[in-house]
């Protein structure tokens, strides 16, 4: 390796050196992540026993879509592996920001309030629902925002948090952020997710608590759903596609919250009755089976870059330190050039448009200028290798996925070598 590494790419020994000494005192901490895999693993591969996956379930369908039995076994396998009664998995939800507004406002009502239990939601949530106006989208339909700081050690102000809702009888939704967004903070784990939800069932039992489960999904050995979230929510351009899957979102829940949602995704008299797609459902089947063994890939890599920054001195979230509850790596780099300079490096080493080179622009949801990186062979798959930042202080670059484990190692190595040859680190 080292040899192509050198002829083909110009790494230098220094870079490949300090790259692979570092990752030799990793051991214990791959071990563990291996472990979380395997079981993820034999996890889906039994719920694909329960629900007896068929090849006939990969056949396409169009139009209304009636009877569609691909459809309907697909959100069968996911409520088996996800511990949901319904759910909608479906190529017609186009990105997460769009899954969790859609089944958002599939519960809200007129008068009712939404509440961020995690402080202030991802960019693309703000501006979907127009969160940071108070002329927006909610307000047109007199739905009303709220929401609760994390602590300063990113923990769920608990006492906060019961304390509004015992008193607010509006609160429709308590909604959780798993991952940290653009946010230099550690993903929320389940065991963290499980305890405030404990504590908010003992005030109200009716109140829905939803997760944005982005990022998250299969980095431990359970799911919000499993530990008391009435829906989940997530794209399948990320974790749970591997790769694979070309487009779509899904919703995972109880019975009682699919059955309010499912008369937004389509209309009341339908529901999930409907939805066709005409190239079929192999790869949504295949995403889902190797998706615990990609997020395994996507975490080593997450936990060698942390390890190497470290070692530099970069502040860097989570540490090695903390348990890992989504595959995102935030960096922060001390100038915009050094930022700049690390995303084109890992779009250089991307199968797909290597060559082109990522530049900070306006993106749609976004306030600031985002720059990133994603030579994916699906558009914004980001569990394919990628990072991305928006241009704001401090410089924070959010690192993520890999397909295989060497290509995700070259792509931190490439990063070294781009900051070294132009004097940064």
């Amino acid at each position: 390796m080292n040899d192509i590494l050198k002829n083909y790419y110009h790494i230098s020994d220094k870079v490949y050196d300090f790259v692979q000494e570092t990752k030799k005192g990793l051991k214990d901490k791959f071990d563990f992540y291996d472990d979380i895999g395997s079981y993820n693993s034999l996890k889906v591969l039994n719920a694909f026993h329960q629900v007896c996956v068929e090849e006939r379930h990969f056949i396409p369908s169009t139009g209304y879509g009636n009877n569609d039995i691909g459809r309907e076994k697909l959100a069968e396998l996911f409520c088996v592996i996800f511990g949901g009664e319904r759910g909608i998995v479906s190529p017609l939800l186009t990105s997460g920001t769009h899954t969790i507004v859609m089944g958002l406002l599939g519960l809200l009502r007129p008068g009712d309030t939404l509440l961020s239990i995690s402080g202030e939601p991802y960019d693309t949530l703000i501006t979907s629902l127009s969160l940071s106006r108070n002329d927006g989208y909610l307000n047109e339909f007199n739905i009303k925002y709220d929401q609760v700081e994390l602590t300063d050690d990113f923990q769920f102000d608990i006492p906060a948090i019961t304390e509004k809702i015992k008193n607010d009888d509006t609160i429709k939704i308590a909604h959780i952020q798993r991952s940290k967004g653009y946010i230099a903070r550690p993903a929320l784990t389940i065991a963290q997710i499980e305890e405030v939800i404990r504590e908010i069932r003992k005030v109200n039992k009716d109140v829905f608590i939803t997760v944005d489960n982005c990022y998250g999904e299969f980095t431990e050995k359970k799911e919000p759903t499993q530990v008391g979230a009435d829906v989940i929510f997530g794209s399948l351009i990320k974790n749970p596609g591997a790769g694979i899957t070309p487009t779509g979102g899904y919703i995972i829940g109880t019975g009682k919250a699919i059955s309010i949602i499912e008369k937004r995704f389509t209309t009341p008299s339908a529901g999930t009755e409907l939805g066709s797609y005409a190239y079929g459902y192999r790869n949504f089947f295949q995403g889902i089976f190797l998706s615990p063994t990609v997020v395994n890939t996507a975490l080593k890599g997450a936990i060698l870059i942390t390890e190497a920054f470290s070692r530099l001195g970069y502040k860097v979230s989570p540490t090695n330190d903390e348990i890992r509850s989504d595959i995102a790596q935030s960096i922060v780099f001390n100038t915009e050039e050094e930022l700049e300079t690390f995303i084109k490096a890992v779009q250089k080493c991307s199968p797909i448009d290597s060559n082109a080179v990522p530049f900070p622009d306006d993106q749609p949801g976004y306030d600031d200028k985002v720059i990133m990186a994603s030579g994916s062979f699906n558009q914004g798959s980001t569990i394919e290798l990628s990072a991305d930042a928006p241009l704001r202080e401090p410089y924070t670059a959010y690192f993520q996925g890999g397909l295989t484990w060497p290509h995700g190692k070259f792509g931190i190595i490439k990063a070294f070598q781009s900051l070294v040859d132009k004097g940064l680190i």
